[in-house]
């Protein structure tokens, strides 16, 4: 892991990171990918890739306040995918009535969460990373069956 006082500038490391962030947002983009959503594999590794990207250059350029830079930069990548995120989101009418619903607000959470998953990896907590990826997936996957099976309103499941 990269800190303020031990910069490091080792290709191996920063490959496992970029890869680790590549691995976190396919894991992520295959559950989308399999479910047919807008934003599905390519998407999220790239969003991932990305937000691991922004990170580390800070930590490259071993800036003096780093942690500072590295906050900053994380919070435009919040900020910035979220409009990325708004790209996937639909509002429609339900169908029989005039009430509005919105399709694609998991798709857009999944992008977001996988940014965060990005900017981790990027900073070298792989533990974080693994972990972040494992909840992600459970709630994706897990809790889809759950929702399928505790409410009416899921007749027809949409994301």
């Amino acid at each position: 892991m990269l800190t303020s006082s031990n910069p490091s500038h080792n290709l191996i490391d920063l490959l496992l990171r970029l890869v680790l962030a590549s691995i976190a947002g396919g894991i992520i983009g295959w559950n989308r990918e399999k479910r047919h959503k807008a934003a599905g594999l390519r998407t999220h590794i790239l969003v991932s890739l990305g937000a691991a990207l922004f990170v580390l250059i800070p930590l490259q350029l071993n800036l003096d306040s780093m942690s500072e830079s590295v906050g900053r930069v994380i919070q435009g990548i919040a900020a910035g995918v979220g409009f990325l995120g708004a790209g996937v989101i639909l509002h429609t009418k339900r169908p029989n009535t005039d009430e509005p619903s919105a399709k694609g607000l998991t798709s857009a959470a999944a992008i977001w969460v996988t940014a965060a998953l990005g900017a981790v990896a990027g900073c070298g907590l792989w533990e974080l990373a693994i972990a972040g990826t494992f909840f992600t997936l459970l709630t994706l996957e897990g809790l889809k069956k759950v929702e399928r099976h505790s409410f009416d309103r899921y007749d027809n499941p949409e994301d």
